[in-house]
């Protein structure tokens, strides 16, 4: 009988548990900019389908050779976005940002505007679809590698729209790209980007988050930044924290163990959002 007992127990905890968890939606959203259509993975707290209020929203960029889905699938455990959203009651959207766009307008190709994409579309995609709180004080973004230098990046240029920012593992310096044994490799996956001048390091240099410190600095935006110890990005990291503190920005930055990994990413996002739940609006 005791046995039967935790049977029935185990059976209703995981009920309880399919029943009552996030939800995750697939949206798709026009690019008038691309002249194309993209997907974003939207996961909404378990309360949002029983409430009539409105949301923070937290933006969840991905990293390079990626997609959309990243966040959802490659981490080690699959429910941290989706417990998260639960635990903070916000909801996450992870948009598309192709495998190397490193969300910037590219200067030659207008197949290519994903800072337009993000900070007009996509932000505004999801405030007419969704139950949000459509103003920057309860609008966060964040992301790991290419979509940390995007986070920052796109916040920088769009303090309008975003209240806190955060860069895990953060791609700050682009030219570090062209360091690499597998630079002819960028220069190739950047064409779409910066066409002939890809193989440029001062087409990197113009469009890094090292050079921003000044609007940074302007924009007054709280800011989390870590990066791996073990990390081939963790220099140009920690040049931007020299930067950041020389010029008196505000902001925390984590060096922990770790490298360019999804364990890490996995967890170094809950101190983000642990972050941005102590600055969204929840009116």
């Amino acid at each position: 009988m005791k046995k039967l007992k935790s049977i029935i127990y185990m059976c209703l905890f995981f009920c309880s548990t399919f029943l009552f968890a996030a939800k995750v939606d697939t949206l798709q959203v026009a690019s008038v900019a691309m002249n194309k259509t993209y997907k974003a993975a939207i996961v909404l707290p378990n309360s949002y389908a029983k409430s009539k209020t409105a949301y923070p929203v937290l933006y969840l960029l991905h990293g390079a050779y990626g997609h959309f889905n990243d966040w959802l699938s490659k981490t080690p455990n699959k429910e941290v976005v989706k417990n998260l959203a639960d635990q903070y009651d916000i909801i996450i959207v992870m948009p598309e940002g192709e495998t190397f766009s490193f969300y910037i307008d590219s200067p030659v190709n207008s197949g290519s505007q994903f800072e337009t994409f993000i900070t007009k579309e996509v932000i505004g995609t999801v405030d007419k679809t969704y139950r949000t709180i459509a103003d920057k004080r309860a609008r966060a973004i964040t992301g790991l590698s290419m979509g940390g230098h995007g986070a920052l990046y796109l916040s920088a240029k769009h303090p309008d729209l975003f209240c806190a920012a955060g860069s895990m593992s953060g791609a700050v310096d682009m030219s570090t790209m062209l360091n690499r044994e597998s630079s002819q490799q960028v220069i190739q996956l950047m064409q779409p980007v910066f066409g002939e001048q890809s193989g440029s390091q001062e087409m990197y240099v113009k469009h890094a988050v090292l050079r921003m410190v000044d609007a940074i600095k302007e924009n007054k935006l709280p800011l989390i930044i870590d990066c791996g110890v073990d990390d081939f990005l963790i220099e140009s990291n920690r040049e931007l924290h020299r930067r950041l503190v020389y010029n008196k920005v505000a902001h925390d930055y984590t060096e922990r163990p770790g490298a360019h990994t999804w364990e890490y990413w996995e967890n170094a996002l809950p101190y983000h959002v642990f972050f941005f739940s102590k600055i969204l609006s929840r009116k």
